[in-house]
């Protein structure tokens, strides 16, 4: 009986230390699950929150992407580049958020002038009566013996546009642009020194690599700063380590405020904020960026390029293309209040 009840005591131990391994394993794995879930993982900071019904364009259409917005009287009015079409295309909306289909196309490509074989990433402008477009023509997008260069249009309806020049107004000839390329201009008109104030992005064809500053009276005729790039990547930012660009600047009280993108590799990036007192120089980087991350999973999943904000009273409404894949989309992210919480 004792050899017996001997054994009956180690099977009992080994069958109760089992159980309590299996638990512990368990309660730990439950513990990390909870903790790290992927498909909670954080989309945004700073009080910016990713509309749920996202994204608002593209799908059908096929890559759209790098845009910009006006509010027109009771509407909102987004110019959009359409990649497969090579052009720029207008779609419009009450909310900024449901937007009219399909796309019309308003200023397509024209290979005859050597640097017009695919028009995008256009910046628009309503002054007085008339809008302004600054725009980026491309020979080889994406290609690495590319190029970009930046035109200029003028329409009295945003529909129909036309050019101011054949040839571009803006480009590459600084060493900082590496004999390469200028694009993705964002344009304000500065009433007090009467001047178009431009700051756009250069560097490699691909992904610019820093953002520079340029000043005119007209819209045609540019003068750069003397110093750029005024805004380049700070390498011990993670999420910018690799380059910056896409940024626009808008004029928020007394700073200039810049969206941008930050580059943490080549196809790694995220949208972050910063200001600066003159949009020149001294810019301050935003304490949480970067502000507004790819979703796991999601349509944004490999990358959240090219901001476009405006304020509308209340809040914040930001468009941006984030990309899955090779498509590229358009969704939107809000932020309650006039407050971005520098």
């Amino acid at each position: 009986m004792s050899i017996h009840r001997c054994r009956i005591a180690v099977l009992t131990f080994l069958l109760l230390a089992s159980l309590a391994a299996i638990y512990a394993a368990s309660d730990k794995l439950k513990h990390v699950t909870i903790r790290l879930p992927p498909s909670t993982a954080a989309e945004t900071s700073a009080g910016w929150k990713k509309f749920e019904g996202n994204p608002v364009m593209g799908g059908k259409y096929g890559t759209c992407f790098d845009i910009s917005v006006l509010r027109d009287g009771d509407k909102y009015r987004m110019w959009l580049s359409w990649r497969p079409q090579k052009a720029v295309a207008l779609v419009e909306s009450k909310d900024g958020i449901h937007w009219s289909e399909p796309p019309q196309i308003v200023l397509g490509p024209r290979a005859e002038t050597g640097w017009e074989d695919d028009i995008n990433r256009p910046c628009v402008l309503k002054k007085g009566d008339t809008y302004h477009m600054w725009y980026t023509g491309q020979i080889k997008p994406g290609a690495k013996e590319g190029h970009s260069w930046i035109g200029y249009a003028t329409s009295s309806d945003g529909v129909t546009w036309k050019r101011m020049s054949d040839r571009p107004v803006l480009s590459f000839d600084q060493p900082w642009e590496k004999n390469i390329a200028v694009m993705s201009p964002s344009v304000i008109w500065d009433e007090q020194a009467k001047l178009f104030r431009m700051w756009f992005s250069g560097g490699e064809q691909n992904e610019p690599n820093a953002i520079g500053y340029a000043t005119s009276a007209d819209g045609l005729t540019w003068k750069k700063y003397e110093r750029n790039p005024v805004f380049s990547a700070e390498t011990k930012n993670l999420w910018e380590q690799h380059k910056v660009g896409g940024g626009q600047v808008v004029k928020n009280g007394d700073w200039y405020v810049m969206f941008y993108i930050g580059f943490q590799d080549e196809p790694s990036a995220k949208i972050c904020l910063a200001r600066s007192k003159d949009g020149i120089t001294n810019w301050q980087r935003h304490p949480a960026n970067p502000t507004i991350f790819p979703g796991m999973d999601k349509w944004d999943h490999d990358a959240c390029y090219k901001p476009y904000a405006i304020f509308d009273g209340q809040k914040w409404l930001l468009w941006y293309n984030g990309r899955h894949g090779s498509l590229e989309q358009i969704g939107v992210v809000l932020h309650e209040g006039e407050d971005l919480g520098f």
